[in-house]
This record gives C-alpha cells, sequence and structure tokens, in this order.
C-alpha cells in the first residue's frame, strides 16, 4: 500500500485530482479528471450563478443571481427597486410582497433564479413606470408631486386619501397584496371566509370580511387594518 501522504487528495497543493499521459489525459498534466467515491470535486464560481431575464414592472432585465439569493435580495440590491421591504424575512409579515405573473407572493422566499422569464410587478411598477433609476418629477395641479413616468394608482390614491399608513414600512406589501386580492376576487377563487353558494369561477363580492381575510398575511405594526380595508372598499365600488 502506498503512503497516504502520497495519494491525490492529500497532494500538499490541495488541488484536484490530475490526469496523467497514460490515464486518458492526453498527455497533459493538470488535466482534470472526475473525481474518484469519495473524493471531493472542486467547485467553481460558475457553478453558483446564472444569468436570468426578469420582466420587472414591464422591462426587461437580464442580471447574473447567485442560486442562493431571493427575488427580495436582487430586486433591492441589484436592480434598486427598495420599495419591497425585508421584514421577517420568513414570509410571515408580508412586507416584502410582489406580483410574479399576476400573483402576490413573498419574495423573501422564492429563489430568484427560479424566476427566470416570470413578469414581476413591485410597488414601483403599480404607477405604471419602471421605477428604475431617477425619475424626474413634476407637479400637478394640486401641487403634489408624481412621478412623469406614471399616475398613482387609484389603491396607492386611496391609501394616501384614507391615511391607510403610519411609518409606511410594511405598505408597498400592503399595496401589492391587496392588488393580487382583488385581482383573486374577480377571478372567482375563494378564501376561508367565502361563502360556500357562491358559483364556482363567478366574481366574489369584497365585504370588509374578504379583504381582512385576504389581507390577514400582511401585518401592519402600526395597527392601521381598518382604515386599509376603507381604502380597498373605495376601489372595488
Amino acid at each position: 500500500m502506498g503512503s497516504p501522504r502520497n495519494s491525490p487528495k492529500n497532494s500538499p497543493s490541495g488541488g484536484p485530482t490530475t490526469a496523467s499521459a497514460t490515464d486518458g489525459g492526453a498527455g497533459r498534466p493538470g488535466s482534470p479528471v472526475a473525481a474518484t467515491r469519495g473524493e471531493r470535486i472542486p467547485s467553481s464560481p460558475d457553478r453558483h450563478h446564472s444569468e436570468v431575464t426578469l420582466r420587472v414592472n414591464g422591462r426587461p432585465r437580464t442580471l447574473v443571481v447567485d442560486h442562493r439569493s431571493v427575488l427580495l435580495d436582487v430586486l433591492r440590491e441589484q436592480l434598486r427597486l427598495t420599495g419591497a421591504k425585508k421584514g421577517c424575512d420568513h414570509g410571515q409579515c408580508g412586507a416584502c410582497t410582489v406580483l410574479v405573473d399576476g400573483r402576490r407572493v413573498n419574495s423573501c422566499l422564492l429563489p430568484a433564479v427560479a424566476q427566470d422569464g416570470c413578469a414581476i410587478t413591485t410597488v414601483e411598477g403599480l404607477a405604471g413606470g419602471d421605477g428604475a433609476g431617477e425619475r424626474e418629477r413634476e407637479s400637478d395641479r394640486d401641487g403634489e408631486e408624481r412621478s412623469a413616468d406614471g399616475e398613482l394608482h387609484p389603491l396607492q390614491r386611496a391609501f394616501i386619501d384614507r391615511d391607510a399608513f403610519q411609518c409606511g414600512y410594511c405598505t408597498p406589501g400592503q399595496l401589492c397584496s391587496a392588488v393580487g386580492a382583488i385581482a383573486e376576487a374577480e377571478s372567482g377563487h375563494p378564501s376561508h371566509v367565502t361563502d360556500p353558494g357562491t358559483p364556482s369561477g363567478q366574481p366574489v363580492a369584497l365585504d370588509p370580511d374578504e379583504i381582512r381575510e385576504r389581507l390577514s398575511g400582511n401585518l401592519c405594526r402600526c395597527g392601521a387594518y381598518p382604515n386599509i380595508v376603507r381604502a380597498v372598499e373605495d376601489v372595488i365600488r
């Protein structure tokens, strides 16, 4: 038996096993071969990253993402769309809610690499803009600033009119979740409080109980729930 210190996996260099001129390596010293049983295959940085294309707020964005990165981190750190917030980082508070292909999701739980080809809508895109870069501002007749690339979404306006927030940290998630909830109800998706007699596939009427149930996954530390419900009611009337 050979000395352990001469075995490939105990080589001083710590590098991968290499082929010799007699083992299929075509005589190229340093040519890598598949690791034998029990040996560790060296990793390459490229194995941990992939190129993906996301359609974010209507704009195609191609970028390289770490396989471990969640959608929330890619939106905030790589695309600089900081509307979606990191609250619990466990999918329990709803502050990170965005829309993926029209459905509301907790972006802190979704691997970004798995969203390749998907349409992502963040709170920055609700008003019709893509949210990228610095926006030009102009004043409307009321003296309020608005984005030059989009008016406020009706829900955003209703939240302002109803004072449906205080600190505002949860508001982006509340808005995206409410947009998704309204679409779900219009498509006939029932909730736990929907009347069992409602015909399948028929739009579900959003009364206050329905709104509270459908938005129950979005927490508001400031307790603005009554005004959030009223804001949603204003939009669906």
